[in-house]
């Protein structure tokens, strides 16, 4: 064997040693994400939004100078921002209220489950009886209100990327051109993965639109109190999947036991919400969307997880996103679609 020449042992030790480095790579790069969230994440998010609503000042460009429509552009995004985030703040807002209106209601309901099972022999229950407050229940109300109304710092780092990102866009596409046939094939997967975001988000609004209505029509029908409010919940949760629409069936049907004290009651206001939220999730929402969305439902969970372990409730929301942009980046070079097909939800032969 030539001093040059490698062996099979050291073939494999090379790929092994690739691997490892790899996975180190992968690991120290989402520790310095979860670190450098406050600035990061917003920076995600900026050009998400970017992406949303680069049309828009695509067009107002046409007619006006460029930053009287930088301008307008802005003041439509943070309106239609804000009007979504108000109406989550409203409905939180709206229940929490009412949980402290039935605060006497909550409290007998949790002595008597608690006496229920202690005569049953389960102890371990009567150990929190004692200090059990239905105070709890609010600080998770009103957490989540403090967090919507915390949202300033985030949105001011946001939105500054997304005003001078805006600024790039079209000197970026150039730059990308001018690099040659890569910067080219580069320019392309990124409108393509633009184009996905106002899709998803197109389809995101839409399905969350039609849940928070078909939702605030049972709660009204089955007399849940407060019924907009959950009408309200559902449309605002369901932009987070699988965690949104579990929060928005699994805090009405504590309400539906305390209000109808019920078991009965409240299985069916649990089960008619999971019907809604299944039946628009699984069977309307993908007919909709198209295969030119999809990916895998795996994938999907894990991103909601991963991304929320890291970045709390806005990693939840962009989670899926990033996954659409690294299936839409590896679809574009032959050497990682194999990635792509993997992460995808397509089962083409």
């Amino acid at each position: 064997m030539s001093p040059g020449s490698i062996g099979p042992g050291g073939v494999a030790a090379g790929r092994g040693i690739g691997f490892l480095t790899g996975v180190i790579a992968v690991i120290l790069a989402m520790a310095a994400l979860s670190v450098a969230s406050s600035i990061v994440a917003p920076i995600f998010f900026a050009l998400f939004i970017i992406a949303i609503v680069w049309p828009l000042q695509r067009a107002l460009q046409q007619r006006l100078p460029q930053l009287p429509a930088l301008f307008v552009t802005l003041v439509v995004t943070i309106v239609v921002i804000g009007a979504v985030l108000s109406f989550s703040v409203w409905g939180f807002t709206r229940a929490g209220q009412w949980i402290i209106a039935n605060a006497a209601r909550f409290q007998e309901l949790y002595v008597q489950k608690t006496q229920w099972l202690d005569d049953r022999g389960i102890a371990v229950a009567g150990l929190f009886a004692d200090s059990f407050n239905v105070n709890w229940l609010v600080r998770i109300f009103q957490g989540f209100v403090l967090w919507a109304n915390n949202l300033a710092g985030f949105s001011v780092i946001a939105f500054i990327f997304v005003l001078l990102g805006l600024l790039e866009v079209d000197v970026l596409a150039r730059k990308l051109v001018r690099q040659g046939e890569w910067g080219v094939r580069l320019a392309g997967a990124f409108g393509e993965i633009a184009d996905k975001f106002r899709r998803y988000m197109g389809v995101r609004t839409l399905m969350s639109i039609i849940t928070g209505v078909v939702l605030w029509a049972f709660a009204a029908v089955t007399g849940l109190e407060p019924a907009v409010a959950w009408g309200m919940i559902g449309f605002s949760l369901n932009y987070i999947p699988f965690l949104g629409p579990l929060i928005a069936t699994v805090l009405p049907t504590l309400f539906a036991v305390v209000q109808f004290d019920s078991w009965q009651s409240a299985a069916l206001v649990f089960a008619g919400m999971n019907l809604i939220q299944f039946l628009i999730g699984s069977y309307l929402e993908p007919r909709v969307a198209g295969n030119a969305l999809a990916v895998s439902p795996f994938m999907v969970l894990f991103a909601v997880f991963f991304w929320s372990f890291l970045w709390g409730i806005p990693g939840a929301f962009i989670g899926v996103p990033v996954l659409i942009a690294v299936v839409t980046l590896c679809e574009t070079y032959q050497s990682s679609r194999w990635v792509a097909d993997l992460l995808s939800g397509k089962d083409e032969a």
